[in-house]
Formats: structure tokens, sequence, C-alpha cells
């Protein structure tokens, strides 16, 4: 019987060309111009499901973008993994920092360069081929479920109501994630969390058109000054979020929980070096690993107002806007944050402008086990397939469906995700090492056959 090793190498380059096919649709969910694509993207994952082996494979509507399942089912009395991930990306934009187009995939120093190579389709794909994998190889020990959706990346919000109406179908044991970050391929990890997430946008209108610069500046309040002191007054001194009952509901990590946390290998140079800054910044106390995986945040994610256009327009704009997450904690309530911050941003603005805040979406905060069957099936497997036992790691992102899973279905969650933080997640020349992504096929069939065995 062929081994997971030489199924993969021989396999290789079919793996990587499927994935090139699944990259070259441009599956934007936030802009409706690419709404054929996405569709398209649907159906091809439905597709190759069903060519993996899949039985039941359905691309199912919702008010928004499909959701693809698929299932197999070997034997009701085995335990059954529900597979999640997402065929959506993030816009490209800026196109013109891409060395390469986003949508036409590039290999580079042994890289997959393009939108959507590590965040999600590169590895959610990953478990398409590993159940391939175990179907060629009659090795599946239990059954899959697969929940591929379109609308991740908008905040899934079908997603729910979705997940409601199908608690049957989606019956599982756990369900099991690549949309997540490894430390590196010399040091892996399992995150044990994942924080929350209120976005909302922010308008601040002055007068009721854009005036000349020169006749009115000075005299009349300019909508985009005073939208950046209310951001910049949403943190002091010490980068505290000074929001009234911001930090009410945060839980702090122990001391024991604190140190164990900065035991991850993390080496402050070369985090500046490949960011290109002189040096971090963020809450006062605590050190990079605490604010990126267990403090909340408040961040601009984009702001505009009046000319930016190229050359010179003397205009004093007429309305400004602005884009903001914040990412919450254990404890924090997405949609209470998001009522505090808009209190508190009417209440701030001055009588000379008008606000208006507009929520987005959200998620919550959650915690995954560490003594689970299902987490030491994961740390089984890992340390078989990379030599090295796992490092337990709280991740600073964000996936709604995790508490979502665990409210409507009542089962936990398996963060098990390849990606590196240096794959450029939302930014342009986002990659995903070939490395990471053959790696992935060739664990996540371990996972499964320990999960089997420990389940009994």
């Amino acid at each position: 019987m062929q081994t997971i090793k030489n199924y993969v190498a021989q396999n290789k380059q079919r793996f990587l060309d499927e994935l090139f096919e699944l990259l070259r649709f441009p599956s934007v969910s936030a802009d409706p111009a690419y709404k054929t694509e996405v569709l398209k993207t649907a159906d091809f994952v439905a597709q190759k499901l069903t060519d993996a082996g899949a039985d039941k494979v359905e691309v199912c509507p919702t008010a928004g973008y499909p959701i693809v399942y698929g299932e197999k089912i070997i034997d009701p009395a085995k335990p059954t993994v529900l597979v999640y991930g997402h065929y959506d990306v993030q816009p490209a934009d800026p196109l013109e920092l891409w060395h390469t187009p986003p949508f036409e995939p590039t290999l580079r120093d042994e890289k997959i360069y393009a939108r959507g190579a590590c965040d999600d389709k590169g590895q959610f794909y990953m478990h398409v081929k590993a159940f391939e994998l175990m179907m060629q190889t009659d090795t599946l020990p239990c059954n899959i479920k697969f929940m591929i959706e379109g609308e991740e990346e908008v905040g899934s919000n079908n997603l729910g109501l979705f997940v409601e109406a199908n608690k049957q179908k989606l019956k599982s044991d756990v369900v099991l994630i690549s949309d997540t970050s490894m430390l590196s391929m010399e040091n892996p990890s399992l995150e044990t969390g994942l924080r929350g997430l209120s976005y909302l946008e922010v308008e601040v209108v002055g007068p009721n058109r854009d005036l000349h610069s020169g006749v009115y500046g000075g005299a009349v309040a300019n909508p985009a000054t005073i939208l950046c002191q209310l951001i910049a007054s949403l943190h002091d001194e010490h980068n505290h979020i000074t929001i009234p009952g911001f930090y009410d509901d945060v839980l702090p990590l122990s001391e024991a929980d604190r140190a164990a946390l900065n035991k991850a290998p993390f080496d402050l140079e070369d985090y500046k070096k490949d960011l290109g800054v002189n040096d971090v910044w963020g809450e006062k106390g605590y050190t990079t690993l605490e604010r990126t995986g267990t403090r909340p945040t408040l961040e601009v994610n984009g702001i505009w107002g009046g000319y930016t256009g190229e050359g010179a327009k003397t205009v004093l704009p007429s309305k400004a806007s602005a884009k903001i997450s914040m990412r919450l904690v254990p404890n924090q309530q997405s949609d209470k944050i998001t009522q505090l911050f808009t209190e508190h941003f009417q209440k701030i603005a001055p009588s000379y402008v008008k606000v208006k805040v507009s929520a987005h979406h959200g998620g919550e905060p959650v915690v995954t086990p560490t003594d689970s069957v299902a987490y030491r099936a994961a740390q089984k497997a890992i340390s078989e397939s990379f030599g090295k036992e796992p490092i337990p790691t709280r991740g600073g992102g964000s996936i709604p469906i995790v508490a979502l899973f665990e409210k409507e279905l009542g089962i936990k969650t398996v963060l098990m995700g390849f990606g590196l933080d240096s794959d450029n997640l939302h930014s342009p020349n986002e990659k995903y090492d070939l490395a990471n992504y053959y790696k992935g096929i060739e664990t996540i069939p371990l996972f499964h056959k320990y999960f089997a065995e420990l389940s009994k």
C-alpha cells in the first residue's frame, strides 16, 4: 500500500497545478463586480470534492454566495470530522504594489504568490487533496464532511442561518480548520485561541459641500481634521484604548499563562527587520506576543476624505470617513463593544460636525481546549510529521465560525494552520510556501488517523 509521503511525491505537480487553477479565480466577495467569478469558484470546489471521492456534494444557495458541502460517510458508528474553509478572498488592491498579477499565480523561490494563496485557498485545498489521498490509499479512518463558504472575508453573514437550518447535516464530533498560521516549519505550533472582532465605519460631516480652503479655511471645521482628532483620542499616551467600559469584561492572563506564552520562539529584531520598522508599538506593559494574541486592540483599516487624486486641489472636504476594527479577547462581546464605541464616538464629537457610525460585522473570541481528544490528535499528527511537538499559541486573527459552531452545534474546533505570519495575508504579494502546502497534505491524514484511534 502507498504511504502518505509516496502519494504526495507522485502527485506533487498535479496538486500544484490544481491549486493554481483555483487561485486564478478572482473570488473577491466584497466586490459585486466579481460575482460571476465567485460563483465559478464554488462550482470548481464542488467538482474537486467530487473528484476526490466525496458523496452528496452540493452547492448550497444562501442569500449571498453559496456554501459548498460534501461528505464521505464510511460508517455512521465512526467519529466525524467537519472541515471548514472559505473560497472567497480579500480584494487585491493596491494592485500597483504586486510584483506579479494577484490572480496569475507565480512560483518564486519555492513560494506561491497570489491572492488567496494562503488565506484560505491554499490551506483549505490541502484538505481536499489529503481526503483524495486517504480515498486513493484506502486509509480514510473516519467520516468526513466539508463546508467551504464564500463570504468569510465579508463577515460570513449568511453562515449562521445555514448552520442553524442544517444542524443534522453538519452533525460532527469536531471542526478542523486550516485558516491560521504556525510559528515556523522549524517550530510548528497549534493555535489555542482567536480574538473576536467588531468592524465599523465612521463618517464625519461638516459643511454641505466641499469648500475652497482659502475662502473658508479657518472659519469652518474641516471634517478630515476632526476625524483625525477623534481617532487619535481613542488611545492614551500608553496606547491604552480610552472607550469607557472597553476593558470591563477582559479576562487577564495569569502570570503563569503569560510566562508560558512568552516561551514561544520570538526574535524581536527579526520581527522589526521583516516589517521594515524601527521599533514596535502597542499597549504599555505587554510583550509583542501578548499584544497580538491576548490583548484587545483598535485599528484604523482605512481613512479618506477630500481630494486624493493626482496633483493639487485646495478644498476643505464636506466629509471624511474611516473603517475601524477592534480585535476582542475572551469574555468580550462584539455587540457590546460595538455599542460602547458608537456611544463614545458620538459623545466626543464636537457640535460643529455630525457623525455617523455604521456596524459592518463582528465575531466572538474563542479559546479551544488543549485537553480534548481532537487537540491531542493534532499534537500527535504534527509531532510525527514535523518531528517536533507543536507549541500552543494564541492567534490574533478572527474566525467567527468557531464560536458559531460551538453555539449552534455544540462542538469544539481544532485550529491546525500551516501558514506563516510573513505570508502577507490581506496585503499585496500574498504567498504560501510550497513546503508548507505539501507538509499540510502529509499531516492532515495523520490527524484523521489519530482522531479515530483516540476516539475509541
